[in-house]
């Protein structure tokens, strides 16, 4: 390990590409790690596209006292299909990284939760005295009922909506035999549609790897998919991420698992 380059000579997997996988690649190369983009995971359109179309059409005309939004992906969808609700619909984000999304692509954000950074910490977090109205929620086609089921005991008419399809994309085998031999020795884990890809891809791991989740859900998901959890990020942000990996390094303090 050196001084202010902590994860050097450390290879590590980064399972998401585009914006997202090149800003935690460049933020893992700062701290002298090398990083191996391997998007695990890709998003395609929904399986009904008629059901989307006319829950759009309806958020455009107002019908909706809220829109809650819980991805980047999403954002995606909004934009493509050239959405823009009116003012009377306020816009809610799951985290900071979803409201940066929604913001860059001209969106007013009205709600952020504060602490959780996840379906249930928006739904514990939600304003006390507002429980009622039509809620939109886009959703991908694998997203548990968390949300929904949430702000339906709250008191609003929640709607889910596929916005997209979560489908696993096959890595190359240069990565699988960088895996399996330990070579890449760190695996990040962005979501539990991650998290099942790594188990079916790449699993068995080597005792070696350390896996680290952005979050505690991500983790309780890794958990589920067979695979082991050494490091959770305090907040469900890329930088969290990237930092639990260097504050391991820096003093290499024991691992979640290792504390069992």
């Amino acid at each position: 390990m050196t001084a202010g380059r902590p994860l050097k000579g450390t290879r590590v997997l980064v399972p998401r590409g585009g914006k997202w996988g090149d800003g935690v690649a460049a933020s893992l190369r700062s701290h002298g790690a090398s990083p191996v983009i391997a998007p695990i995971i890709n998003f395609a359109p929904a399986e009904t596209p008629e059901l989307l179309a006319a829950a759009l059409a309806r958020l455009e005309a107002g019908v909706y006292d809220w829109l809650v939004v819980t991805s980047a992906t999403t954002v995606d969808v909004l934009v493509g299909n050239g959405i823009r609700p009116p003012a009377s619909t306020r816009i809610a984000a799951v985290g900071e990284t979803t409201a940066a999304a929604l913001s860059l692509s001209g969106y007013r954000v009205d709600f952020v939760p504060e602490g959780d950074n996840s379906a249930r910490g928006l739904v514990k977090e939600w304003p006390r005295d507002d429980v009622q109205g039509r809620v939109l929620v886009p959703q991908s086609d694998l997203a548990e009922p968390t949300l929904v089921a949430g702000l339906s005991e709250r008191g609003f008419d929640a709607e889910f909506v596929s916005a997209y399809r979560t489908v696993g994309v096959e890595v190359a085998e240069t990565v699988k035999a960088g895996v399996s031999s330990g070579e890449i020795g760190v695996i990040l884990i962005t979501s539990g549609s991650v998290a099942r890809q790594i188990a079916a891809q790449l699993a068995p791991l080597p005792a070696g790897t350390l896996v680290a989740c952005i979050g505690p859900r991500t983790a309780f998901d890794a958990r589920a998919a067979g695979l082991p959890v050494h490091l959770i990020a305090e907040t469900r942000s890329a930088a969290a991420l990237v930092q639990a990996v260097v504050d391991h390094a820096l003093d290499g303090r024991p691992s979640d698992s290792e504390k069992d």
